[in-house]
């Protein structure tokens, strides 16, 4: 049986009106409506129909209700829905590290005393969030125009990522959205702060503190320091573990994929740039029980 705010998804998620779904599927506008509001049950070859105009699986339209995101539904947000669902997949499998915000508006500085962070420059900003329970995905290469944001879903913080990004930018974007998760009403001052203490800038370049030239030169007022920067984008710890122990348990991104009930390129667009999945092969799907992840900063 359809579930109705899949269809929703699936089509938002590929940026179509139900007009432009219609001429896509062969089924008309109306239905499609009616199918999303609940009002009428497509047939089985219907869903067939528009599972092969949305490129998803039929089984993902049958699948349980998805999680609702507050705000605009969007191309991202529906890919932000998507990551979600990869989330509680891997909670079924693995122990994740559990959230360890400090409470809202906590200041940057007392964010730092809070996660025994010394005074030099913050390590890996993806890795640091994943250690205190964050769940940190990246925005398909499709949602590129899409500047980072962040949510929480069932007591659980998530920032998504930009792929579009610079390192130094998707550094300091994952420092913002911290402040956000925080409620901060300046998120990218607080990303600046905790980021690069103002107190402890002298004498120092945009390179030590791994962010952009233009960034540090807003908190400094200095343009004398060379051209620069980080070689990559920070990756993902947490995922990066959890692809390795699949991996070794026989389950390839392609079986976690169809757990999802998604295509592999959804997969992948969901860890974009966070880590380096393996290409799809055979093998049985693991691993039996749970394995606790445990991440060091």
């Amino acid at each position: 049986m359809l579930t109705p705010a899949r269809l929703t998804l699936a089509r938002t998620r590929r940026g179509l009106t139900a007009a432009e779904l219609a001429r896509k599927s062969g089924v008309s506008a109306r239905a499609i409506g009616e199918y999303e509001r609940g009002l009428r049950r497509p047939m089985p070859t219907t869903i067939e129909s528009l599972a092969g105009s949305l490129g998803f699986p039929a089984a993902f339209f049958t699948a349980p209700e998805p999680a609702r995101l507050p705000g605009a539904a969007t191309e991202a947000t529906a890919a932000a829905q998507l990551a979600i669902e990869f989330s509680g997949w891997m909670e079924r499998l693995f122990v994740l590290p559990q959230p360890n915000l400090p409470p809202p508006r906590t200041s940057p500085d007392s964010t730092r005393d809070a996660w025994r962070l010394d005074h030099g420059p913050v390590p890996n900003m993806v890795q640091l969030l994943e250690s205190n329970g964050v769940r940190v995905f990246s925005l398909p290469v499709d949602c590129a125009m899409t500047a980072a944001f962040s949510c929480w879903h069932n007591g659980t913080p998530f920032v998504f990522l930009s792929p579009a990004a610079s390192p130094e930018q998707a550094r300091f974007d994952a420092a913002a959205q911290l402040g956000v998760l925080l409620g901060h009403d300046d998120p990218p001052e607080f990303a600046a702060e905790f980021l690069m203490p103002t107190e402890h800038l002298h004498g120092t370049s945009h390179r030590h503190w791994h962010v952009a030239k233009e960034q540090f030169e807003t908190r400094t007022n200095d343009v004398t320091w060379a051209q620069g920067g980080m070689a990559r984008r920070e990756t993902s710890k947490l995922l990066t573990k959890v692809f390795r122990v699949l991996r070794e348990n026989g389950t390839t991104p392609l079986h976690v994929a169809k757990a999802l009930n998604l295509g592999l390129e959804e997969l992948n667009g969901l860890v974009f740039g966070l880590v380096l999945t393996a290409l799809p092969g055979g093998g049985e799907p693991g691993p039996k029980g749970r394995a606790r992840l445990t991440l060091v900063n």
